[in-house]
């Protein structure tokens, strides 16, 4: 009897939870106190997204201007693998220094990167100013999430997770528009010294809005080093195969870096300072399911660092009309994820369901349209015609990620065990970022086997984007298979 009254109770509970969740409105969460609440979670995931457009839009001129062409992708490489270091701190910094000093701790080091990007002579430069970024931006991003938990009640999750997405959108129009018009002016160092004002702002709103709430003042911290050693090395691994002469060295790369990250999850299964719950690392839980879905979503849409370049060389954009074209993807994600976030269960399922399909459709409609020759071999077509097409596919692919993302993210934070919340809320920027800095990697490796710098031009280019996204729908197909069986389980 005390067994049935047990399940009862908790279907009761559950029912609650769902009616809450429901109940809860865009009003509510955009109203007094929980407004500025709001900003101050959501400004650092902004910046944060801001300066990812930024430095898209003005990769071209910057090459041409210090050159490094060979070393473009890694800059959005070494980015985000320093932002993996900067998210595993996330959950230890929370615990010694609170939320207000955390916050305030990111946006230093972030600024810092951003003034060594400004004042970069040359490529390598370039790339230690975006590292130092790339652990303030880690901290930022993974700060919009674990936040998320202690600032607002469970019922507003789900809102809170959608308008932290939907500060893409806020980027999509400000990113390209500040990196474009410094690009074409020739003035793009001045891209980066405009974060700094902006930073300074959320500083300011962050420590009034989260003033008090410090952390317990705990003497040490366990770090795992070793695993985040590791991790980076995994992605420096697969990075460097790009630059290896032969397909022997690209293989052995590549087989060294993914090894590495085998390695970690099962140091991170041994007892010990985790960087994820051990569901994690199982397909047979919700949570690894969701991980490894937002893993191959997050790897395919790592694509987009190429956009802008294949837009100039192949299609004679200007640098602002190519990361405007570069931003629908973004746009794409930022409206499905808000649009998406309201859906009842069964809404959701769908949702989830149905964003790996269109997205590996946008990518194999990328695949002919970037490269130019499908439409060019048409009489009558317009390049105006020819843009929207690209453009509607790059939307697509944020489409078929920002539509079940509210969904995935919620259904991490629900599913983790007691004490291991902040753990797994962090760990959803740790996977992120470890997938994207993976994608980034993988990525330049394609282009650079394709041609892109030898031969380089306009037949490389034209080779490398029909490669590049081709290979990369294979990602959102196979997360297909997974959050068909998550949505079943």
């Amino acid at each position: 009897m005390t067994d049935t009254s047990n399940i009862e109770d908790a279907i009761q509970a559950s029912k609650r939870i769902r009616n809450d969740v429901a109940s809860a409105s865009w009003g509510e969460l955009l109203s007094g106190g929980n407004a500025w609440r709001a900003v101050a979670l959501t400004g650092g995931v902004a910046l944060h997204a801001i300066n990812v457009h930024i430095v898209t839009t003005i990769l071209p001129s910057v090459v041409r201007d210090i050159g490094g062409l060979a070393y473009y992708a890694w800059n959005i490489t070494l980015f985000v693998a320093a932002s993996i270091f900067g998210s595993t701190l996330t959950s230890k910094l929370l615990d010694v220094l609170g939320p207000r000093r955390t916050y305030l701790f990111a946006l230093a080091v972030f600024s810092a990167g951003s003034i060594l990007c400004a004042t970069a002579q040359d490529m390598f430069w370039m790339l230690g100013g975006r590292s130092v970024q790339g652990v303030g931006g880690g901290l930022l991003a993974a700060l919009s999430y674990a936040l998320i938990r202690i600032v607002f009640e469970q019922r507003l999750w789900s809102r809170a997770v959608s308008l932290v997405s939907g500060m893409w959108g806020i980027a999509t129009l400000l990113g390209p528009a500040v990196g474009g018009i410094f690009a074409e002016s020739g003035a793009w160092r001045l891209a980066f010294w405009c974060l700094l004002p902006i930073s300074l702002a959320q500083a300011l709103i962050v420590a009034a809005q989260l003033r008090g709430k410090q952390g317990a003042g705990k003497s040490t911290v366990r770090m795992p080093l070793l695993k985040i050693a590791l991790l980076t090395a995994s992605v420096l691994l697969v990075a460097l195969a790009g630059q290896a002469p032969d397909d022997a060295g690209k293989l052995l790369g590549v087989t060294a870096g993914l090894v590495l990250g085998v390695l970690v999850a099962r140091l991170d299964l041994r007892p010990g300072v985790a960087l994820l719950p051990a569901d994690a690392y199982t397909l047979k839980s919700a949570m690894g399911k969701v991980f490894a879905s937002l893993s191959l979503l997050m790897i395919a849409g790592m694509t987009e660092i190429f956009v802008p370049y294949f837009l100039q060389t192949l299609h004679a954009y200007s640098p602002l009309q190519a990361g405007y074209m570069t931003a629908a993807m973004a746009g794409g994600w930022s409206l499905a994820s808000l649009l998406s976030s309201s859906s009842s269960d069964t809404g959701a399922d769908r949702m989830v369901r149905a964003g790996p399909v269109i997205m590996a459709l946008s990518l194999i409609a990328l695949a002919l349209l970037l490269p130019g020759d499908l439409l060019n071999g048409i009489d009558g077509i317009a390049p105006a015609i020819e843009g929207a097409c690209i453009a509607v596919a790059l939307a697509g692919v944020g489409l078929g990620i920002g539509m079940g993302w509210p969904h995935l993210v919620t259904r991490v934070m629900k599913s983790a065990k007691a004490g291991e919340e902040n753990l797994a809320s962090a760990g959803i920027s740790t996977v992120q970022l470890y997938a994207m800095a993976i994608g980034a990697a993988l990525a330049g490796l394609t282009v650079n086997a394709a041609g892109l710098s030898q031969p380089g031009g306009p037949d490389g280019a034209r080779m490398a984007a029909y490669c590049l996204f081709g290979l990369f729908a294979l990602g959102p197909m196979a997360a297909i298979v997974l959050v068909r069986r998550l949505t079943a389980q």
